[in-house]
């Protein structure tokens, strides 16, 4: 494995850092005091990033998107995790499940999306239903032609700014030895669509900007023609979303880390205490060692899971041991940025009380880390028997 940046590599790379820099980074300030990015911004960003070429990178080229691979675009969200989520998911990724539009939704979500003319967000958990995705109650029964959907989904991000969304429900049941299991199918449901009501969502201290929403379904009506992929098989399609999203988690993660140690190191070299540099103290020192050494770890796992993924050889343990060591190593040099600061760690005129903050969200969201160390063990004992 050869995690060099080749040319092309590091000309996309130094896109995304300047763009960051330039267009996102001024705005951290505002979006923090009003926890919202308002819509002129949204609008300017995208502009920007469309005009920039670096909008949908990780869609096929082919289709109207940046065709890059999923290292290069470990290294691109990395790159962008320099900042604030609110700002660069702007920036979009579109899911990867829109690839398995057919048909008329190619025209009507996938290309659109693709282009910054429509705007997904995807629908899975429920308040009564997190981890055990099939436990999920939100309902979808066929009617003729058409299917109802009745249920509730929670913790939806960005769906305020959504127009439609990638809605996963519950369509019947199947036997299995552990005994009845739900069959989940995935729909594309526009947000215009009557019976469809998106509530304010709850007040997080991760990402305050980005806003979770809550979807409420009452006998909200769709055709058949809104099915994503096959009736019954919606955990197919989101297996092609999983792997994805969670390297997205784990590469922003490594960016963050970027940032918090790029404060701490400073500080510890031009801070002065009983007479020297605070960095020549064993204590804040081996504190910096201690970040650098978990960083790096954590780059080569997911440096390594997006490498096999683009070979076609990534297991799902693979993300998931990803988005354990850069989330949990996030949370590591976060706190320990702060200490070296001291007080000055946690005043909102520097970035590492926010980091801080959002950090917190990773070890839960797109799987939490206790899902995550399932994933890994139960590929480690299947071939057992256990």
């Amino acid at each position: 494995m050869d995690f060099a940046l080749t040319d092309e590599q590091e000309m996309v790379v130094d896109t995304v850092r300047n763009f960051t820099e330039r267009e996102l980074v001024p705005y951290e300030e505002e979006v923090e005091r009003l926890g919202d990015v308002p819509v002129e911004l949204v609008a300017q960003i995208r502009d920007r990033s469309i005009a920039a070429g670096i909008y949908a990178a990780n869609m096929p080229a082919e289709l109207g998107g940046g065709g890059l691979d999923n290292l290069t675009m470990a290294m691109v969200d990395r790159a962008f995790g320099w900042t604030q989520y609110a700002l660069h998911y702007i920036v979009a990724r579109p899911s990867n499940i829109l690839q398995a539009c057919v048909g008329n939704q190619v025209e009507e979500y996938l290309l659109p999306t693709i282009l910054g003319e429509r705007v997904d967000c995807l629908a899975m958990s429920e308040p009564d239903a997190g981890s055990d995705v099939r436990g999920m109650k939100c309902r979808a029964v066929q009617d003729g032609a058409d299917y109802l959907i009745n249920g509730t989904k929670h913790f939806i991000s960005h769906a305020d700014l959504a127009d439609y969304t990638i809605l996963f429900a519950a369509t019947g049941e199947e036997e299995t030895p552990r005994g009845p299991k739900k069959l989940i199918t995935s729909f594309l449901v526009d947000h215009d669509t009557p019976g469809l009501e998106i509530a304010q969502g709850y007040q997080s201290v991760s990402n305050r900007g980005y806003h979770n929403c809550i979807l409420n379904f009452n006998d909200c009506r769709v055709p058949a023609s809104a099915v994503l992929g096959e009736e019954h098989r919606g955990f197919d399609v989101a297996n092609e979303w999983l792997g994805a999203t969670r390297l997205q988690v784990a590469a922003v993660c490594l960016g963050r880390a970027d940032r918090a140690l790029a404060v701490a190191l400073d500080w510890a070299a031009s801070r002065e205490q009983f007479g020297q540099k605070i960095g020549k103290f064993q204590g804040v020192s081996f504190k910096l060692a201690d970040m650098r050494t978990t960083m790096i770890e954590a780059e080569l796992m997911t440096y390594r899971a997006a490498w096999l993924m683009d070979r076609g050889e990534m297991a799902d343990g693979d993300a998931a041991m990803a988005k354990i060591s850069s989330t949990e190593m996030l949370q590591f040099v976060s706190d320990e940025a702060i200490q070296i600061l001291g007080g000055m760690g946690l005043m909102d005129e520097l970035p590492l009380e926010r980091i801080w903050r959002d950090a917190r969200v990773d070890r839960i969201w797109d799987g939490t880390s206790e899902i995550q160390r399932h994933i890994v063990s139960r590929e480690m004992l299947r071939p057992l028997g256990a």
